[in-house]
Protein backbone atom coordinates (compact mmCIF):
# COMPACT_ATOMS: atom_id res chain seq x y z
CA UNK A 1 0.00 0.00 0.00
CA UNK A 2 1.54 3.58 -0.97
CA UNK A 3 2.64 5.34 2.06
CA UNK A 4 0.36 8.25 1.07
CA UNK A 5 -2.92 6.24 1.68
CA UNK A 6 -0.80 4.62 4.94
CA UNK A 7 -0.28 8.60 6.45
CA UNK A 8 -3.94 8.78 5.73
CA UNK A 9 -5.59 5.94 7.76
CA UNK A 10 -3.15 6.80 10.45
CA UNK A 11 -4.72 10.30 10.59
CA UNK A 12 -8.46 9.80 9.80
CA UNK A 13 -9.07 13.41 10.16
CA UNK A 14 -6.90 13.97 7.50
CA UNK A 15 -8.93 11.29 5.52
CA UNK A 16 -11.90 13.16 6.14
CA UNK A 17 -11.04 16.58 5.00
CA UNK A 18 -9.52 14.93 1.77
CA UNK A 19 -12.59 12.98 1.22
CA UNK A 20 -14.93 15.89 2.31
CA UNK A 21 -12.92 18.11 -0.80
CA UNK A 22 -12.89 15.49 -3.19
CA UNK A 23 -16.93 15.01 -2.82
CA UNK A 24 -17.33 19.13 -2.74
CA UNK A 25 -15.08 19.12 -6.16
CA UNK A 26 -17.16 16.22 -7.79
CA UNK A 27 -20.36 18.79 -7.15
CA UNK A 28 -19.02 21.69 -8.27
CA UNK A 29 -18.19 20.04 -11.48
CA UNK A 30 -21.66 18.71 -11.62
CA UNK A 31 -23.16 21.66 -11.47
CA UNK A 32 -20.38 23.71 -13.67
CA UNK A 33 -21.57 20.82 -16.60
CA UNK A 34 -25.85 20.78 -15.67
CA UNK A 35 -25.15 24.76 -16.67
CA UNK A 36 -23.34 24.06 -19.37
CA UNK A 37 -25.72 22.08 -20.87
CA UNK A 38 -28.65 23.72 -20.33
CA UNK A 39 -27.41 26.81 -21.84
CA UNK A 40 -26.36 24.42 -25.03
CA UNK A 41 -29.79 23.18 -25.23
CA UNK A 42 -31.74 26.55 -24.69
CA UNK A 43 -29.50 27.85 -27.46
CA UNK A 44 -30.24 25.03 -30.09
CA UNK A 45 -34.30 25.64 -29.26
CA UNK A 46 -34.42 29.80 -29.07
CA UNK A 47 -35.11 29.89 -32.37
CA UNK A 48 -38.32 27.85 -31.87
CA UNK A 49 -39.34 29.81 -28.63
CA UNK A 50 -38.85 33.17 -30.74
CA UNK A 51 -41.44 31.37 -33.26
CA UNK A 52 -44.48 30.31 -30.82
CA UNK A 53 -43.52 33.62 -29.15
CA UNK A 54 -44.20 35.48 -32.46
CA UNK A 55 -46.97 33.17 -33.02
CA UNK A 56 -45.80 31.64 -36.05
CA UNK A 57 -46.07 28.03 -35.14
CA UNK A 58 -50.10 28.31 -35.55
CA UNK A 59 -51.30 26.12 -37.27
CA UNK A 60 -54.13 27.42 -39.39
CA UNK A 61 -56.64 25.33 -40.12
CA UNK A 62 -58.43 23.25 -41.64
CA UNK A 63 -60.11 23.15 -37.18
CA UNK A 64 -61.80 20.23 -36.26
CA UNK A 65 -65.64 21.05 -36.60
CA UNK A 66 -66.93 22.28 -32.79
CA UNK A 67 -70.08 20.65 -31.18
CA UNK A 68 -72.43 23.38 -30.70
CA UNK A 69 -75.01 22.69 -27.45
CA UNK A 70 -77.75 20.81 -27.71
CA UNK A 71 -80.84 22.89 -27.05
CA UNK A 72 -82.58 21.77 -23.85
CA UNK A 73 -84.59 19.05 -24.90
CA UNK A 74 -88.65 20.11 -24.54
CA UNK A 75 -90.43 17.86 -22.79
CA UNK A 76 -93.32 16.19 -24.32
CA UNK A 77 -97.20 15.84 -23.48
CA UNK A 78 -96.41 12.91 -21.11
CA UNK A 79 -93.86 14.51 -19.41
CA UNK A 80 -96.29 17.88 -19.26
CA UNK A 81 -98.79 16.42 -18.13
CA UNK A 82 -96.36 15.00 -14.71
CA UNK A 83 -95.26 18.43 -14.30
CA UNK A 84 -98.61 19.59 -14.33
CA UNK A 85 -100.28 17.15 -11.69
CA UNK A 86 -97.25 17.97 -9.51
CA UNK A 87 -97.82 21.06 -9.46
CA UNK A 88 -100.91 24.12 -7.93
CA UNK A 89 -102.76 26.07 -10.12
CA UNK A 90 -104.70 29.32 -8.52
CA UNK A 91 -106.96 31.61 -11.06
CA UNK A 92 -105.21 34.83 -12.36
CA UNK A 93 -107.97 37.10 -13.49
CA UNK A 94 -107.64 38.36 -17.01
CA UNK A 95 -107.96 41.90 -16.26
CA UNK A 96 -107.00 44.05 -13.51
CA UNK A 97 -109.80 46.52 -11.43
CA UNK A 98 -109.34 49.17 -13.87
CA UNK A 99 -108.73 47.41 -17.29
CA UNK A 100 -111.83 45.76 -15.99
CA UNK A 101 -114.03 48.69 -16.12
CA UNK A 102 -112.82 50.04 -19.26
CA UNK A 103 -113.48 46.68 -20.95
CA UNK A 104 -117.56 46.54 -19.27
CA UNK A 105 -117.84 50.27 -20.63
CA UNK A 106 -115.95 49.37 -24.26
CA UNK A 107 -118.41 46.84 -24.50
CA UNK A 108 -121.67 48.41 -23.78
CA UNK A 109 -120.46 51.35 -26.47
CA UNK A 110 -119.43 48.48 -28.77
CA UNK A 111 -122.85 46.82 -28.72
CA UNK A 112 -124.92 50.15 -28.83
CA UNK A 113 -123.09 51.25 -31.70
CA UNK A 114 -122.90 47.67 -33.80
CA UNK A 115 -124.06 44.50 -32.54
CA UNK A 116 -122.25 42.27 -34.81
CA UNK A 117 -118.83 43.59 -33.73
CA UNK A 118 -117.33 42.58 -30.29
CA UNK A 119 -114.64 43.21 -27.49
CA UNK A 120 -112.02 40.82 -26.75
CA UNK A 121 -109.53 40.84 -23.74
CA UNK A 122 -105.73 40.03 -23.39
CA UNK A 123 -105.55 38.60 -27.33
CA UNK A 124 -102.21 37.56 -28.33
CA UNK A 125 -100.21 38.85 -30.63
CA UNK A 126 -99.35 35.67 -32.28
CA UNK A 127 -102.79 34.37 -32.58
CA UNK A 128 -103.60 37.54 -34.83
CA UNK A 129 -100.81 38.32 -36.98
CA UNK A 130 -98.53 35.72 -39.25
CA UNK A 131 -95.47 36.61 -40.49
CA UNK A 132 -93.01 34.91 -43.28
CA UNK A 133 -90.27 36.12 -40.93
CA UNK A 134 -89.47 33.61 -38.16
CA UNK A 135 -87.15 35.93 -35.91
CA UNK A 136 -89.87 38.99 -36.54
CA UNK A 137 -92.74 36.51 -35.50
CA UNK A 138 -91.28 35.52 -32.32
CA UNK A 139 -90.38 39.37 -31.46
CA UNK A 140 -94.15 39.75 -31.18
CA UNK A 141 -95.34 36.01 -30.29
CA UNK A 142 -96.01 36.30 -26.92
CA UNK A 143 -97.19 39.96 -26.57
CA UNK A 144 -100.83 40.70 -25.83
CA UNK A 145 -103.11 43.66 -26.35
CA UNK A 146 -105.40 44.33 -23.56
CA UNK A 147 -108.25 44.81 -25.20
CA UNK A 148 -109.50 43.92 -29.38
CA UNK A 149 -112.05 45.13 -31.15
CA UNK A 150 -112.96 42.45 -33.81
CA UNK A 151 -115.72 42.93 -36.45
CA UNK A 152 -118.80 40.75 -37.85
CA UNK A 153 -116.50 38.24 -39.42
CA UNK A 154 -114.22 37.96 -36.50
CA UNK A 155 -111.48 39.96 -38.15
CA UNK A 156 -109.20 42.12 -35.76
CA UNK A 157 -109.64 46.01 -36.53
CA UNK A 158 -108.12 47.80 -33.59
CA UNK A 159 -106.46 47.17 -30.57
CA UNK A 160 -107.01 49.48 -27.61
CA UNK A 161 -104.16 49.64 -24.90
CA UNK A 162 -104.83 50.87 -21.41
CA UNK A 163 -102.56 53.26 -20.42
CA UNK A 164 -102.17 53.26 -15.94
CA UNK A 165 -100.01 55.80 -14.40
CA UNK A 166 -96.96 53.45 -14.12
CA UNK A 167 -97.38 51.96 -17.71
CA UNK A 168 -94.30 53.65 -19.19
CA UNK A 169 -91.75 52.30 -16.40
CA UNK A 170 -89.24 50.02 -17.54
CA UNK A 171 -89.35 49.24 -21.30
CA UNK A 172 -93.03 48.94 -21.58
CA UNK A 173 -92.96 51.82 -23.53
CA UNK A 174 -90.29 50.07 -26.08
CA UNK A 175 -92.53 46.92 -25.95
CA UNK A 176 -95.55 49.10 -27.15
CA UNK A 177 -93.29 50.30 -30.02
CA UNK A 178 -92.97 47.10 -31.32
CA UNK A 179 -96.56 46.30 -30.79
CA UNK A 180 -98.42 49.65 -32.16
CA UNK A 181 -95.40 48.60 -35.51
CA UNK A 182 -96.36 45.08 -36.01
CA UNK A 183 -100.17 46.03 -35.79
CA UNK A 184 -99.62 48.53 -38.23
CA UNK A 185 -98.08 46.81 -40.44
CA UNK A 186 -100.89 44.21 -40.26
CA UNK A 187 -103.50 47.10 -40.80
CA UNK A 188 -105.31 46.72 -37.42
CA UNK A 189 -105.51 49.85 -35.40
CA UNK A 190 -103.74 50.86 -32.46
CA UNK A 191 -105.70 53.49 -29.53
CA UNK A 192 -104.63 54.51 -26.34
CA UNK A 193 -106.75 54.80 -23.40
CA UNK A 194 -104.73 57.11 -21.07
CA UNK A 195 -106.06 56.94 -17.08
CA UNK A 196 -107.12 60.34 -15.37
CA UNK A 197 -106.94 61.50 -19.28
CA UNK A 198 -109.40 59.90 -21.62
CA UNK A 199 -113.20 61.05 -20.36
CA UNK A 200 -115.94 58.39 -21.48
CA UNK A 201 -117.16 60.81 -23.74
CA UNK A 202 -114.07 60.64 -25.44
CA UNK A 203 -114.48 56.89 -25.40
CA UNK A 204 -117.43 56.94 -26.90
CA UNK A 205 -117.16 59.26 -29.59
CA UNK A 206 -113.49 56.79 -30.55
CA UNK A 207 -116.17 53.85 -30.48
CA UNK A 208 -118.36 55.39 -33.00
CA UNK A 209 -115.27 56.45 -35.29
CA UNK A 210 -113.78 53.18 -34.98
CA UNK A 211 -116.99 50.66 -35.03
CA UNK A 212 -119.46 52.55 -36.80
CA UNK A 213 -123.16 51.37 -37.16
CA UNK A 214 -125.28 48.64 -39.34
CA UNK A 215 -124.58 49.51 -42.83
CA UNK A 216 -121.74 51.70 -42.71
CA UNK A 217 -118.21 51.11 -44.37
CA UNK A 218 -116.55 50.26 -40.96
Amino acid sequence: MPPEILALIEKPHLLVAVLFVGAFAGMTVEQFLSRVRRRAWRARNRSRWDQNRNGASITIGPWPPTRNPEPPKQPDAADQLRIVMSANFTIQPLLNKCEARLFKELDHIVIGCNPAWQVMAQVSLGEILRSKDAVAYRCINSKRVDLLLVDGDCQPRHAIEYQGGAHHQGAAAARDAVKKEALRRAGIGYHEVVAGQTTPAELRRLVEKLVGHPGTSE
